[in-house]
């Protein structure tokens, strides 16, 4: 159920604002949060005052529990490259789509995708290496987040072989090498605006090269598909021209609520159970005595004014906010992006009320990972597998828009069979007699 109420933070996270956008909207009277509580000083939003806005909107009209319940008609089958340690094929599992195979360079990301799926076919390996056209005619879906690079012809129309060398070349091979019916990549922010927009635009050419038509990439913010983290990634999607004018891809909905570090850590919604112990880095002594100093939801700037000059050194005198340093994370809001190790100091994640960074299976969590999902190879190489995924959720989410648009097409498929029997097997004539009693 939808709350009626929402906090500060929580009306910041659905509008995409900061807070202290909202303190000026409450200041000029744009959008004031009503009084609560037994001193009034506990401030909150009702949704009511909400409902004008559109990222809103989408929250509280949500066809979420709808979507849910979206299944494939058949076995549809994905090919995945930079498959890591499986973020994405885990949410396409769960939607429904059938692995064949499974491309991913790292070692440790490998032995982690094998150890908990040993069905799944791993190719492991540098992409530039793996023949895809066995797989031509077998293929539903190809899907991978390809490593934004630039492309180095600026002001050039780029087409399919200029952009060789680069890691979105292999992925265009790939699903020029399978003909799929249609391709999602996802990709950092970054992109959209990646070397004045010129990257994209090459990636766009391609695309149109190889047959495909490009649905309008859009960024979807992680909060809003039940994941607990400030993650945003971009997604682009592509379906074959022979089937696009027939279909329409539409993005998922979003869930009902934003999830908090509450929601990833404790027993609730989320997850059946506290999260399970597991093993964890450390901070040196010096570092946690002066982070235990910290507020929950704090960072160096809540610090005694000795302790943030000891800590930032010289970049205490540099401008900019650098909100990620010394920042501890708070229970009832969502976690910031995860990074690939969380003792890192310019991107500090320590936990809500203990002073250490996150362990292995709070990392996993936030990621909405399953806590039967292992990951393998030292500490490092684990944080690091957690921290470049696609959240769980999301890609959960977005799988059953993959689905229903496959679906979708699988109808036209089904619809063009009949017309086609009708035609090359007209029925035959019905004698007079036949009809006049037919009739």
């Amino acid at each position: 159920m939808t709350p009626n109420y929402y906090s500060i933070a929580q009306v910041a996270d659905i509008l995409g604002v900061s807070k202290e956008t909202l303190r000026r909207w409450d200041n000029n009277g744009t959008l004031v949060p009503e009084k609560r509580g037994e001193d009034n000083n506990y401030r909150q939003y009702h949704r009511s005052q909400l409902d004008r806005f559109e990222q809103a909107q989408l929250l509280f009209n949500s066809n979420w529990d709808e979507e849910k319940n979206i299944t494939p008609k058949r076995d549809y089958g994905l090919v995945e490259l930079f498959a890591g340690a499986g973020g994405l094929a885990i949410g396409l599992d769960k939607a429904g789509f059938k692995s064949i195979v499974h491309n991913e360079i790292d070692k440790h990301a490998c032995n982690t995708l094998r150890k908990n799926r040993p069905d799944w076919k791993v190719v492991e390996g540098d992409i530039t290496n793996v023949d895809f056209t066995p797989y031509h005619g077998q293929v539903d879906i190809v899907s991978g987040g390809f490593p934004c690079q630039a492309f180095s012809y600026a002001g050039k129309k780029l087409g399919f072989e200029d952009t060789r060398g680069t890691m979105f070349f292999e992925f265009a091979r790939a699903v020029k090498e399978t003909n799929p019916k249609i391709f999602i990549a996802e990709n950092v922010r970054g992109l959209l605006n990646h070397e004045s927009g010129q990257t994209l635009e090459a990636i766009k050419n391609v695309i149109d090269e190889l047959g495909y038509e490009l649905v309008e990439p859009r960024v979807l913010k992680a909060i809003f598909y039940q994941v607990p983290q400030k993650r945003e990634r971009l997604i682009l999607v592509g379906i074959r021209k022979d089937l696009a004018d027939y279909v329409e891809f539409k993005w998922p909905s979003p869930y009902k609520r934003i999830m908090t570090m509450r929601d990833a850590l404790k027993k609730g919604d989320l997850y059946p159970e506290d999260v399970p112990e597991s093993a964890g880095q450390n901070y040196p002594a010096r570092k946690a005595e002066i982070l235990a100093n910290v507020p929950e939801g704090g960072y160096w700037r809540d610090l005694p004014d000795d302790l943030q000059r000891e800590y930032m050194k010289k970049s205490y005198f540099l401008g900019g906010g650098k909100t990620g340093m010394a920042r501890r994370l708070a229970w009832d809001e969502p976690s910031l992006t995860l990074t690939c190790a969380p003792a890192q100091k310019q991107t500090e994640r320590c936990h809500p009320e203990e002073t250490r960074p996150l362990t292995v299976r709070e990392y996993a969590r936030i990621q909405t990972f399953p806590d039967s999902w292992e990951f393998t190879g030292p500490l490092t190489a684990q944080y690091k597998q957690i921290g470049n995924a696609v959240p769980v959720n999301l890609a959960h989410a977005i799988g059953r828009s993959l689905i229903r648009l496959l679906n979708d097409i699988e109808a036209i498929n089904e619809q063009s069979t009949v017309i086609d029997t009708l035609i090359s097997e007209p029925p035959k004539p019905v004698e007079t007699e036949q009809l006049a009693m037919a009739l």
